[in-house]
């Protein structure tokens, strides 16, 4: 039906002159009836607009709604999300863990936030979720915690060949032989609570790998900042420089950095298994990288090389000089 013939006949519209006689013929038929226009017909635009929001659909796949539950049996809980009919959210979908108990854990008028797993079937009702919704929250806590290097404390709850799993916010974490501290006698670990960070979080193939070695390099890190002087043990000589063993972690001693004097063989410093003290001047916790400097403790350069244990006997009173200049210079170069 066109708009034509919602208005009816224009009255002022020149009939054909080949219809005259049946116009003659049937008089009352021809006879126009008052011309209508839109405005008067009963239209309520408001009305209408309503009427089409009662029958949008509520809730897609993957979204977070709230809603109030209105209704609960022994299969699940319907919970009231704006829709023309209640969400419903099986008794498995009502969060992690095990519930046995549905009336006592969503009593009506509960308010809470669930994630629609399904769009609304024919009577207008969708699939939601708590448990998802915990699960989506779960992965994006812990990849925050991974971003920031942090370290978390998990208790063992089981074992394989190939290593040992846990709990971690409701998640199935796995940490390999390889990255535990006891990796030979793993089983053992079975109820002990050990602080682990994170080599792996992938919530789409659902891995979440963790490592207690790392953990232990991270809490190393937090102990350390640039400046501060360490004691740790020459662990082995390279063409570039000293390795350093700081307990637990390695710090790099670069050659350049040794001393200001002109260094002929890295021997001439320090020799294996040597303990020795130096600056921090760089941490990299990312890359697990420690930057060392002994050349910063020298009174005057070469004196490593001439008077070593002065130097390293001095060392404390020489850092707190050398962090002074270095200020020094930061506030110079700014």
């Amino acid at each position: 039906m066109t708009m034509a013939d919602l208005l009816g006949p224009d009255p002022g519209r020149a009939r054909p002159a080949g219809n005259r006689s049946a116009s003659a013929a049937a008089p009352a038929a021809a006879k126009p009836g008052p011309q209508r226009t839109v405005d008067e017909f009963d239209f309520d635009e408001e009305a209408f607009l309503a009427a089409l929001d009662e029958n949008e659909p509520v809730g897609t796949t993957g979204e977070v709604v709230s809603g109030t539950v209105v209704g609960v049996e022994s299969d699940g809980v319907y919970v009231d999300i704006g829709g023309k009919a209640p969400g419903f959210m099986p008794k498995k979908e009502a969060g992690l863990g095990v519930i046995t108990n549905l009336k006592e854990r969503f009593p009506r008028g509960l308010a809470l936030q669930v994630l629609v797993t399904r769009e609304q079937n024919a009577d207008g009702m969708v699939t939601i979720s708590a448990r998802a919704l915990a699960l989506r929250q779960s992965w994006e806590k812990l990849r925050q915690l991974e971003k920031d290097g942090k370290v978390v404390q998990v208790q063992i709850n089981g074992f394989n060949r190939g290593g040992v799993t846990c709990d971690l916010e409701g998640l199935r974490g796995f940490i390999p032989r390889s990255q535990l501290q006891d990796g030979e006698n793993h089983e053992a670990l079975i109820g002990k609570t050990i602080g682990v960070t994170f080599l792996e979080v992938n919530p789409e193939s659902r891995k979440l790998v963790l490592s207690e070695r790392k953990a232990a390099t991270a809490a190393r890190f937090a102990e350390l900042e640039v400046g501060q002087l360490v004691e740790g043990q020459v662990a082995a000589i390279k063409p570039y420089g000293f390795f350093v063993d700081l307990g637990g972690i390695s710090g790099l001693l670069h050659h350049s950095s040794v001393s200001g004097g002109v260094l002929r063989d890295l021997r001439e410093a320090f020799e294996p298994g040597e303990r020795i003290k130096a600056l921090i001047t760089e941490l990299d916790p990312g890359r697990g990288r420690i930057a060392l400097n002994t050349a910063l403790l020298e009174g005057q350069p070469g004196e490593l090389l001439i008077a070593k244990q002065t130097v390293m006997a001095e060392a404390a009173d020489r850092a707190n000089r050398a962090r002074s200049l270095l200020r020094q210079k930061e506030q110079d170069a700014g």
